[in-house]
Formats: C-alpha cells, structure tokens, sequence
C-alpha cells in the first residue's frame, strides 16, 4: 500500500516515520514512532532550547505519561509546569479555557516559551487554542496519545473549544511546530478509545484512497494488534492530511473533505451533551455511515458502497445508526438546528461531505434541508 504524495520520508529509526506539513516559514514535522514521549525533551529543546514549557494535560495522561515528558524536558534544560483539566469533551468549554490560560500566564510562559499539549483531541484542541491566544500566540507542540489525535486532531492546526451552541465553534488556526505521536502511548488505550480513533483512520480511505479503505479491511485486527501495520496506518492517515492542510490550511478549498462524516456527528455530539455517551469518533463512524446512506439513497452512489462502510466500521465495533446511541437525543427538529450550526453553513446553506462512491468523497453545497430532514425521519425510526 502506498501513502499518499505527501513530503514523506522515513528516518534514520526503521521503527520511525517522520512526515513534513508544507507550510513555507511555518512548516513543521510529523514524527511517528515508539518512545517519542522520552525524547521529548531533545527535540523541543532543539526547536527552543532554555523555554519554560506549559504541559496541558488531563488527569488520565498526566496518570501514565507526564512524569516521563517532565523528567525528558528536564533533561534537556527546559522548565517544565503542568496544568491539569478533567479528562473528557466538557473540558473544551469558556470556563476551563480560561483556567488554562490564567495558569500558562501564572507560570510566566511568554513568548519565546511554548506549550506542550500532552493527551488527546480535547486536550490537543483546549492547548492549541490556549497557545493561539495566550500574548496574542505563543508556539506550540503536539504530544498526541490517544489514536483519534495521532491521525487527525495533532496535525493542521485547528484549535478551539465547544458552545453551547455546537462543537468547536469557537477556536483559530494555529499551527503547531511539532508533532510527536509517540504509538507506544497506544498500548494503555482503553479499547473504546482506540475504536473511537480508528474511524478517523477509516475516513481517510473513504474520501479519497480507496486502496487504503480496502487495505483497512484486510488488515484492521493487525492495526488494533500493534506493530508495524498500526504505525502505517498511522503514517499513511497522517500524509493524507498533511497534504490537504499543505494545500489548503484554513478550509476555504477541499480541506472540507476531511469533515466526512462531522456534520450528521457534530450535531449527534451535541445532541448526547458532549458526554460519555457518545465518543468523536463514534459519532463521526455514524455520520460518515449516514453519509454514504443518503448519498446512495440520493443515487450517488451505490447502495453496495454504502453496506460495506457500514459493514467494515460494524466489523471493527463501532455504531453506525442513531439507534445506537443510548439514551435520548433532541428530535428531528432539534437535531437540524444543531446542524444549522456547523462551520461549513454559509449564509444558511447547508453544506455536507457526500460521496459517489468508496475513495470518492466530494462537498456538496447547497444541499437541500427538506431531502436532510427526510432523511433523519427515516434514521431514527427504528430497524
């Protein structure tokens, strides 16, 4: 299987890939490998040599993984402080944002420091946004440990938290200046959280890379197993992306593709309360299937296509209907209102990820509500 052109190489370490996001003057690496959290130290003091370092991270990581980056960013003459927030979606609101900046401030981060967000997509967004705003922007690194942030959330430097009146409608670009996904961190990842991830993966093999989806097929049990297969994986989710946000950093063209699936899950997110109920990735698994479900119900694609997303996310343990979900969700009504707000409407058109086929995603503008409404109607009627 060959990853995408994409600025890709594989280092000196056979057990390494590093990746570079093309940016001119605000390029940056993408390192993937076992024992990057030890190295952390070196390669950020190579980068900022003598910076005070705000580690974001929640309790959860902090309980594995902090004493190891501490100890690493000491070693190599830097000053550490952690901030903790709780582990979990509801940590990405105004309350807990401002806690983390009044904390980065308290510990005198300026801006020749940088912060360091150690621990998934809640944590990697809340610390990206911190960073954009803290002093008017300070750097940032991404230490990523949960499988969802390695291949998506780590890398284009999209930041932000959630409103009450949807997901990440409040945040910047901000990129990064280096990415360390350290997949030994993966091996403490409770499974739920890994299958959460592997829907990101999957995306990247239903937008664009059909080869990829199919290679998914055949090899996910290896990629849940560890080993070489997970970090190709990894590698191959990461040079997709790093070639979109190359092309496209602030979503104005076909960045948008890489929200298969966020529009119908955004607003399930919501829908649940950002709760334990309902995990990204879950919802995005259910989104990209509805995805394929209303584009085959629209005759964009084949219904064949759209059984065998189904097939393959179901295959692997995640959900795929609204049914799924436990517990109560706002109604048709509500559930449009919450899709009303998505980042991607432009002056009230609604505009969705949709496909013609596997590996043949395309953004569809101007999609018609009433064909939405109809088709959740159908959704949430039980099979």
């Amino acid at each position: 299987m060959n990853m995408p052109a994409a600025s890709a190489s594989v280092a000196p370490d056979a057990n390494r890939t590093q990746l570079r996001v093309g940016l001119g003057a605000r390029s940056y690496d993408i390192v993937i490998g076992p024992g990057l959290l030890a190295e952390a130290g070196a390669r950020i003091a190579a980068l900022r040599p003598g910076a005070r370092v705000g580690i974001v991270t929640d309790h959860n990581v902090a309980d594995r993984h902090l004493g190891t980056v501490e100890t690493a960013l000491r070693e190599a003459g830097l000053s550490p402080t952690p901030v903790l927030v709780a582990p979990g979606e509801k940590s990405k609101c105004f309350a807990v944002f401002e806690e983390v900046v009044d904390a980065l401030l308290a510990a005198r981060i300026e801006r020749g420091d940088l912060v360091l967000a150690l621990g998934g997509g809640v944590v990697g967004d809340l610390a990206g946004f911190a960073a954009a705003a803290l002093r008017r922007g300070v750097d940032f690194v991404q230490a990523p440990t949960s499988l969802l942030a390695q291949v998506d959330s780590s890398v284009g430097g999209k930041t932000g938290i959630n409103s009450r009146h949807g997901k990440n409608l409040v945040g910047a670009f901000h990129q990064p200046i280096l990415v360390l996904a350290d997949t030994g961190a993966l091996d403490t990842l409770p499974l739920r959280e890994f299958r959460s991830g592997y829907a990101e993966v999957a995306k990247y093999g239903l937008i664009d890379n059909a080869p990829f989806f199919a290679w998914l097929e055949r090899k996910w049990q290896a990629v849940f197993g560890g080993g070489p297969e997970r970090i190709e994986a990894i590698a191959t989710s990461c040079a997709s992306k790093a070639a979109v946000v190359s092309r496209d950093e602030k979503e104005t063209g076909d960045r948008a593709l890489l929200n298969l699936g966020h529009t119908f899950g955004h607003a399930l997110e919501a829908g649940a309360g950002f709760s334990q109920r309902l995990l990204h990735g879950e919802a995005v698994a259910i989104g990209m299937a509805q995805a394929f479900r209303f584009s085959a119900a629209q005759g964009l694609c084949a219904q064949a296509d759209a059984a065998r997303v189904e097939a393959h996310l179901r295959s692997v343990g995640l959900p795929t209907r609204i049914a799924d979900i436990p517990g109560a969700l706002p109604d048709t009504d509500g559930l449009m209102a919450l899709i009303g707000q998505d980042k991607k409407v432009s002056r009230g058109a609604l505009t969705f990820i949709l496909a013609r086929g596997i590996g043949q995603s395309y953004i569809a503008r101007d999609v018609d509500p009433s064909q939405i409404r109809a088709f959740l109607e159908v959704e949430r009627q039980p099979s």
